[in-house]
């Protein structure tokens, strides 16, 4: 009954129930059915005086459901006149809980919990009535009996709004309803359509009336009688809540206003579901904050507002509040603030009225669009000036990227949801910062340094304040940048910020006019839609604030701290509150910060821990609900031994660590302290888990004697200047390291460090050296090697007319052409003086607003930069324009220094942070004649790339321009455009080949080189007898990889799910492998467990053949569904992408990744023996998609982001035919079923339509593009499907499909299909599976959407032609798919690497193949090899069944990793046990009978890394990553021992045997082994009946120093040879790589044997002396310990991390990663 097909487009729940039967529904008490004279048909009446004895049930049992879906649920009654009713609806959330919601006229007041909704009912009554005009001119409804005139109701209620607003939860289903006297009831339904009772069926059938999108007409059986001459809405009463009446509150249902005159035809509210608001607090606090922020304000009549300005137009007020609409941002007035500009930019300008003795805030609001710039309106001298030659382009710089931080405050850091950006404030710029690639978007409008910053939970909205004395709040959109609020805080200052996690409530904390601190809090709901923000409380308080934060669960709540006080708030009827927390004796510290433990998930119903750090270094632990400190603890640095104390330390002895900030998680404490270090701790504070801190610089002494004022090398790179502020002057030679000074002048520069740091410069030539010296009138030029006075002018004589003397400030030399040198004095002028001969040449007055602190001049002299006070200028270096300069603005503090880079194509400004700039002028023209630059131009790259082309202008890229060797490309038959420079710079970009493609064009894909013949003699590793000879084999050499494709920049991967991205993977394929020869192979492959959920299309099913063909890691798997048989394809060597099969059903196509060094790998496998036909390689990145032709003549193949090719081979031969290259990443391609030669492309920016065109022997695709739909937003189109009639179906990332008309390639309709990316579509006749990344799998009905299909109208949205069938939710997102002809039973695949079979007729889904998602860290057998166990590190242990390899059972620890696995070797009397080992230190014993936990033990501290039962299952041997050893009784899982020898070092493994000898000398019936990382073996002789353990043996193995570059180093692993007594096998990082076999009896090594790469896993087998070792390099080895012999099998990956031998010796398993492969062991 959950399906939703059946119940559209409505469903009579009294009708359906056979309510008169009364066998699926009951009654109680007096329930009687009655003829109704009004409505003229039989109806139920309920009367008594307890309405809960008498009443209607339906269903009947509460173990059973209705399952109705509707969204909206109708009931058709007539409340009692005088009496009380109630109606109770049981409705059931998505997280399968129940709520009730129940309605009644004697409900007071609005109540709710997490489990119960209570609404009150307001009756009304007749038209014209006293009742009527009695409650209409109440403040509040009615409630209580209804009047003797009651009416009949039509009530409609949301019930997906009541549960997602006022419970935070997503609507499933209706369960049970519940109707109690006294009333009268004529029928109830559920329908996802708003029906209108007031609209006749039968005229909106003639199409009298057309009804908007989800409306419909009530249907005849539920409509009530309307006579002739009257209207539906004089008799009756329509009721919907939430009320559909602007102006009625949302906690109780009562009958809104309505406008007869207009249409009654109303659409479906468009409401976004809440889905973080959570306030389930006193219920007082919830109505009052909902209606506060979701009832309107009444308006003031808007007084009309006289603009000061006499030059601008009058704008009348609008009539609307907040009209400036999303994204409108606010202009900063006429100064560049280098904000990209945007089509519609718009001010709004809010003004608080004064304080009016009402509670609530009364708002005027003024809101006009505003161009950019102003435009004035016309007169003489504007129309002079439009004709004036102004400086271009406009503007000239762009702010590209700014390194520094601070402000007010250096608190002002914030991490978006996804971890990916961080925001943060440099002095007036507010900065968001993508951690990956460094690129930074900028929030630009304040004036002052931010003093706060505050980010919402959903990161949509930012919040900002500026330090000065009119302090402003800025709120911002933050994906857009956008300014949305400028807001008077009516505040002296603010220092802090917090959202709510909704952002629906913004809290401030700073300080009045009168320095008191106050709170204000903000309603922040409207500031998106209309850029209101209104004030819902102030409070004034004496007490000190440090930090504040308002809490998740209920958003009229604050927690701050300050000094000597933390404090509870609490808004209420508009007034804040707060209560203190007692503080006992800790009331004088002094408080810092705080943070709350918190969840934000949707069933988080309260906060539960408040921890607050201080000054001394206490961390007070609270419990928020009890308001009482729960635990203090000191950080207290770290203490000397014991032996060198004196006195023993106390809680309260000695400086603590002072903690300036603190912040929690579920898991970990982070605090930041006045040491200087970031430390991370556990809840309970009990260690450090990390410490990080600054370092210090040495600061390096040098000639003078005080500051250091100027320091420049000379151009040519042969000189060192410096200059100190005691007006000294060096002059060192730079070819010598160690910078030997070669003169040094005193006295000569002006004494002072004002002209810092540039008060040296030297020409371009490197010939002259200038500073202003000795005195600041003078300006000094010298010779640059000799130090050789050349020139003085005196700049305080040049102007006679001034009454001061004029100073120097800068000086700048020009380019060697112009010759000049310039000259900024405090007169605010700029002297252009004649660098040989001293003569003014001109000045420049009115440089800056006050005086110009640096100057810098282009290389092509064309511009000048001028930096003073916090502005910086770019002129016309010839002040040859009519206006000459353009100012931009940024800095917060006087700019220091101003330059261009060495490219001149970006400016560098430093002041108080270091600005970079994008130098938007052109060139000169001289420079882009040069063909060189024309023809050589650097590619567009992707989005934040400094050297793309952008807006036609070239970007800085940080390198001098140079010329560029001209391509091998005859230009010659190109005609050229008239154009500029730049648009041939373009033309000549796209006719441009690469070597690449020419060699592409002319290869056709061989097969691959044929492996090398296989040797006839075996493989032999060399083995050295110990005893004869004690040298060491050589190594062999290390080689170094080329990449065959450069250093090229690599593209932006794109934002969705769809698209396929390797695994992160470090191991390469080992290159000097040799396969066994055929028929001798020690090791064959059995069985392949798990399935690669990582692909994407890598499954295919054919259900006519019963092919089945999946992927794992690097090889496909070929099964039997009804054996569970496998056969193996071994090819690949990296992780298959996906998969694709002929319409034949006799060819599969598999490709895998690109590796280091070399391209992806297409293989076509011959289906009916399993042998390789052919391969192919041209992709340089992943391949995303394949697809063969309906005819299997063509075969596509589609390349990544990283190329965003598109290769068309043939399909008989497979030789490349053609390829393009499309304009943006592609997702998937499909061939069209219906038409020859067409096929389409989905991708980031839209659809390629491509056709298939062949001339004689060429083949080509003509492509045309078309975009993404505007109305389908901001998503890309994500996977496509087409159905037999020539129609297209994409899925986007939104969650859309758009249907395609694939003769126009026009979309002519769409609807919202899931609530998640949708990564597979496929269709087959009239029914659609969509499966996407929220887990569900979804098929559509669109038998209708054929006949929708327009000629020339306009697309179409919602469209009523599909219809839902049915839905299954699997464990995780969809990445394959395959269904067959009637799409009844398909096969599905999902990323946490399961397979499922699903049947849409029976509706079911059965798991077909399931391994884990994760690595798997730990594999054994059990000890009658019957089953084996696997641990990976999403926390779960899973038990496979041999030799079906089915999972058995599954058992899942969340937020741990389970490293290590063991079975206990019990008798067959005792109960099968496995034990698993996690990373909180914790051991848990599963028992597999009971399928249940039996014990969990924490023996440890740090992870469990190993794993043991004794021989006899009588103890339980753990051992930690801090290489202690536990000794764990089994039963009573008491700690029996504790050994502490490898202490210091993980133990990576460890084993026990029976014991072997007995001249050992010890007692014992077995023997135990431990190995730690640090090369040491512990050998142990136990009798675990007596308590007895004792130490045989202690091992080291010597190992050179680790390497410099950090590689990690291999593990040290070690076992008991089955095969030789007494013999322990050993290998690890050492000297040379190599086996090693120790002799216990006769203390020595008997034999080693070299190996070609570290090992990087161990198994030894109980027959025929083998091993099996596994390697970084994907190599697993088998070989024989004492002959050498070996076989290499390369089957996985990566690195082959586990091996392990059944008892038996038969089997082997082995891991790479999350591979698990099965291998049968034969003889070598």
């Amino acid at each position: 009954m959950s399906s939703r097909a059946w119940q559209h487009p409505y469903v009579n729940i009294f009708k359906h129930v056979h309510v008169e039967e009364w066998k699926r529904s009951s009654r109680e008490g007096d329930v009687t059915s009655y003829m109704d004279k009004t409505l003229k048909c039989s109806v139920f009446r309920i009367r008594g005086s307890v309405p809960a004895s008498n009443y209607i049930l339906l269903p009947k049992s509460s173990s059973q459901s209705l399952g109705l879906t509707g969204r909206y649920f109708y009931l058709l009654f007539r409340p009692s006149p005088g009496k009380h009713f109630v109606v109770h609806l049981d409705v059931v959330a998505e997280e399968g809980q129940v709520i009730r919601v129940s309605f009644s006229n004697m409900f007071k007041e609005f109540k709710s919990s997490s489990t119960c909704l209570q609404l009150p009912f307001i009756c009304g009554s007749a038209q014209g009535s006293v009742y009527e005009s009695t409650a209409r001119t109440a403040k509040q409804g009615l409630v209580g009996p209804a009047p003797a005139c009651v009416r009949w109701v039509c009530l409609v209620m949301d019930l997906r709004y009541l549960v997602s607003v006022y419970l935070n939860r997503r609507y499933s289903h209706l369960k049970a309803l519940k109707l109690c006297a006294n009333m009268s009831v004529k029928n109830t339904m559920t329908s996802d359509l708003l029906l209108d009772p007031g609209v006749c069926y039968s005229v909106v059938k003639r199409g009298g009336v057309v009804m908007e999108e989800g409306s419909a007409p009530m249907p005849r059986e539920m409509s009530f009688p309307v006579p002739k001459g009257c209207t539906w809405h004089d008799l009756y009463d329509y009721i919907r809540f939430p009320s559909d009446g602007m102006k009625m509150p949302f906690d109780s249902i009562q009958k809104g206003e309505t406008n007869q005159a207009e249409t009654d035809v109303r659409g479906s509210p468009d409401r976004q579901e809440s889905l973080c608001v959570n306030l389930s607090k006193p219920v007082r606090d919830r109505v009052s904050l909902i209606q506060q922020i979701t009832t309107p304000r009444p308006r003031l009549k808007q007084k009309k507002v006289t603009l000061l300005t006499p030059s601008l137009p009058e704008v009348a007020p609008l009539s609307t509040i907040g009209a400036g609409g999303d994204g409108g941002g606010v202009d900063d007035g006429g100064v560049h603030v280098f904000a990209p500009p945007t089509d519609q930019d718009q001010d709004v300008i809010t003004v608080r009225s004064p304080v009016s003795q009402s509670h609530s805030p009364l708002l005027e609001v003024l809101s006009a669009e505003v161009s950019r710039p102003i435009s004035l309106p016309a007169s003489k001298a504007s129309k002079q000036a439009s004709k004036q030659w102004k400086l271009h382009p406009d503007p000239i710089l762009r702010l590209n990227k700014i390194i520094g931080f601070g402000g007010k405050t250096m608190k002002n850091v914030l991490w978006n949801k996804l971890g990916d950006e961080v925001i943060y404030s440099c002095h007036a710029v507010i900065i968001s910062m993508k951690i990956c690639s460094g690129k930074q978007r900028f929030f630009i409008g304040h004036t002052d340094k931010v003093s706060a910053l505050a980010l919402n939970g959903s990161c949509s909205l930012l919040a900002s304040v500026q330090a000065d004395t009119h302090t402003l709040l800025r709120l911002w959109s933050y994906e857009t940048g956008h300014c949305l609020a400028l807001v008077n805080t009516h505040a002296h200052s603010l220092s802090i910020l917090s959202f709510s996690y909704s952002g629906r409530v913004l809290c401030g904390v700073g300080k009045d006019g009168h320095n008191k601190t106050m709170l204000v809090v903000w309603n922040t709901e409207s500031v998106t839609k209309k850029g209101v923000v209104c004030v819902l409380g102030k409070a004034h308080t004496d007490v000190d604030i440090r930090a504040l934060q308002i809490t998740c669960c209920d958003e009229t709540r604050m927690v701050s701290c300050g000094f000597g006080n933390v404090r509870l708030w609490r808004l209420r009827g508009g007034t804040l509150r707060s209560c203190p927390l007692n503080l006992d004796q800790f009331h004088s510290l002094e408080f810092t910060d705080l943070d709350l433990l918190h969840s934000h998930t949707a069933d988080a119903a309260e906060e539960h821990t408040l921890f607050v750090s201080s000054k001394s270094g206490h961390v007070l632990e609270v419990d928020y609900a009890a308001v009482a400190i729960k635990n203090v603890r000191r950080l207290l640095p770290t203490q000397p031994s014991h032996t060198q104390r004196r006195e023993k330390q106390t809680f309260n002895m000695g400086p603590g660590i002072a903690v300036n900030s603190i912040s929690v998680c579920e898991a970990f404490c982070a605090t930041a302290s006045e040491d200087g270090y970031l430390r991370l701790w556990p809840l309970d504070f009990s260690a450090v888990f990390l410490e990080a801190g600054m370092g210090i610089i040495a600061k390096v002494c040098g000639k003078h004697t005080e500051a250091v004022v100027g320091c420049v090398f000379s151009p040519d790179g042969e000189c060192l200047f410096s200059g100190g502020a005691d007006g000294s002057l060096a002059l060192y030679n730079s070819a010598h390291q160690e910078l030997h000074v070669g003169l040094w002048l005193g006295n000569v520069l002006a004494c002072g460090s004002e002209r810092a740091p540039d008060a040296l410069v030297v020409s371009g030539d490197s010939s002259r050296l200038a500073f202003i010296g000795p005195t600041e009138h003078t300006v000094t030029i010298m010779d640059a090697r000799s130090l050789d006075e050349i020139l003085r002018v005196d700049v305080s004589i040049l102007d006679l007319d001034s009454p001061r003397l004029d100073c120097a400030l800068k000086v700048c030399f020009s380019p060697p052409t112009p010759g000049h040198l310039l000259i900024s004095t405090s007169a605010n002028k700029i002297l252009y003086l004649h660098s040989h001969t001293g003569k003014l040449l001109k000045e420049v007055c009115d440089v800056q607003k006050k005086c110009c602190w640096s100057l810098a001049v282009s290389e092509d002299s064309r511009f000048l930069l001028t930096a003073g006070c916090n502005t910086l200028k770019v002129w016309d270096y010839n002040m040859s324009l009519d206006v000459n300069s353009q100012v931009f603005i940024g800095h917060s503090e006087p700019i220091k220094q101003v330059s261009f880079t060495p490219d001149q194509m970006g400016v560098v400004s430093v002041g108080d942070a270091l600005f970079f700039w994008d130098f938007l002028a052109h060139p000169q023209e001289a420079m882009l004649r040069s063909p060189a630059i024309l023809v050589s131009p650097p590619k567009p790259g992707p989005s934040g790339d400094s050297g793309a082309l952008t807006n036609g202008m070239l970007l800085s890229t940080g390198m001098p321009r140079g010329p560029a060797p001209l391509p091998s490309l005859d230009l010659s038959s190109i005609e050229r455009p008239a154009h500029d420079g730049v648009g041939l710079f373009v033309a000549l970009e796209d006719l441009s080949l690469s070597e690449d493609t020419h060699d592409a064009l002319r290869r056709s894909p061989s097969p691959s080189p044929a492996p090398s013949p296989t040797p006839k003699h075996a493989s032999f590793l060399r083995v050295t007898d110990r005893s004869a000879s004690r040298a060491s084999p050589e190594e062999p050499a290390n080689q170094l990889r080329e990449n065959d494709y450069g250093t090229s920049s690599k593209a932006e991967r794109p934002d969705c799910y769809k698209h396929f991205t390797p695994r992160y993977n470090t191991s390469t394929p080992e290159q000097s492998t040799v396969p066994p020869p055929p028929g001798e192979e020690g090791l064959r492959l059995k069985a392949v467990i798990g399935y690669n959920g990582n692909g994407r299309g890598n499954m295919v099913w054919n259900p006519d053949t019963g092919l089945f063909v999946y992927t794992c890691g690097c090889v496909c798997v070929v099964e039997n569904l009804h054996t569970g048989s496998q056969r193996h394809w071994l090819r690949h060597t990296e992780e298959i992408s996906t998969l694709t099969i002929s319409h034949d059903a006799q060819l599969v196509a598999s490709a895998s990744g690109s590796g280091a060094s070399s391209k992806s790998l297409i293989c076509i496998w011959n289906v009916a023996d399993g042998s390789s036909r052919t391969s192919m390689s041209f992709h340089k990145g992943a391949v995303q998609s394949m697809a063969f032709s309906r005819d299997d003549r063509y075969f596509l193949s589609v390349g990544d982001f990283s190329e965003q090719e598109v290769a068309l081979w043939s399909g008989s031969c497979f030789e490349l035919l053609c390829h393009v290259t499309a304009p943006w990443a592609l997702h998937e391609a499909r061939f069209s079923p219906t038409t020859d030669g067409l096929l389409a492309c989905v991708g980031a920016s839209g659809t390629l339509f491509c056709t298939i065109r062949t001339q004689g022997m060429q083949t080509e695709l003509q492509v045309q593009s078309v975009c993404v739909p505007d109305d389908v937003g901001d998503a890309e189109l994500t996977s496509l499907c087409f159905n037999a009639n020539g129609l297209l179906f994409t899925g986007t990332s939104g969650g859309q499909v758009c249907v395609w008309d694939c003769n126009t390639h026009r979309c002519f309709m769409s609807w919202e299909a899931d609530e998640g990316e949708i990564g597979v579509l496929l269709c087959c006749g009239n029914r659609l599976v969509c499966g996407s990344n929220s887990r569900r799998l979804r098929l559509w009905s669109v038998a209708a959407v054929q006949a929708l299909r327009p000629q020339n109208a306009e697309r179409s949205q919602d469209s009523p032609a599909v219809l839902l069938e049915q839905e299954m939710q699997l464990d995780g997102a969809v990445v394959s798919a395959t269904f067959d002809d009637v799409m009844d039973m398909g096969i599905v695949g999902t990323t946490t690497g399961t397979l499922w079979y699903i049947n849409w007729t029976e509706n079911t889904s059965i798991r077909l193949i399931n391994g884990h998602k994760s690595q798997v860290n730990g594999v054994v057998f059990s000890p009658d090899e019957s089953r084996f166990a696997t641990c990976g590190q999403d926390g779960s242990l899973r038990v496979w069944t041999s030799p079906s390899n089915e999972l058995l059972v599954q058992f899942q620890v969340l937020n741990q990793s389970c490293e290590c696995v063991c079975w206990n070797p019990g008798s067959s009397m005792t109960a099968v046990c496995v034990s698993g080992g996690y990373s909180d230190g914790t051991v848990r014993v599963f028992n597999l009978n009971s399928s249940e936990m039996e014990l969990k033990l924490q023996p440890h501290a740090t992870a469990v890394s190993a794993l043991q039962y004794s021989c006899h299952g009588l103890v339980l041997l753990s051992a930690g990553r801090d290489g202690v050893i536990a000794v764990i009784s089994p039963v009573t899982g008491a700690t029996l021992r504790i050994i502490s020898d490898h202490k210091g070092a993980p133990i990576t493994a460890m084993q026990s045997v029976n014991k072997q000898y007995k001249e050992f000398g010890l007692q014992g019936d077995e023997l135990w082994l431990a190995v730690s990382a640090d090369r040491r073996v512990s050998v142990w002789a136990a009798d675990w009946k007596k308590d007895k353990c004792e130490l045989l043996d202690w091992l080291s193995f010597p190992a050179p120093a680790a390497p410099e570059y950090g590689d990690v180093l291999p593990p040290s692993l070690a076992a008991f040879s089955p095969c030789e007594r007494g013999v322990i096998v050993y290998t690890g990082y050492g000297v040379t790589k190599e086996l090693t076999f120790y002799c216990l009896n006769k203390k020595q090594v008997l034999r080693t044997i070299s190996l070609s790469d570290w090992a990087l896993s161990l198994s030894l087998c109980s027959k025929e002396r083998l091993l099996a070792v596994g390697s970084k390099h994907r190599v697993v080895k088998l070989l024989h310990s004492s002959s050498g012999r070996f076989q290499d099998f390369t089957p996985h990956g990566d690195s082959v991390q586990l091996c392990c031998f059944s008892p038996s010796g038969k089997q082997l398993l082995t891991c790479a990663h999350n591979e698990i492969l099965l291998w049968s062991s034969h003889s070598l």
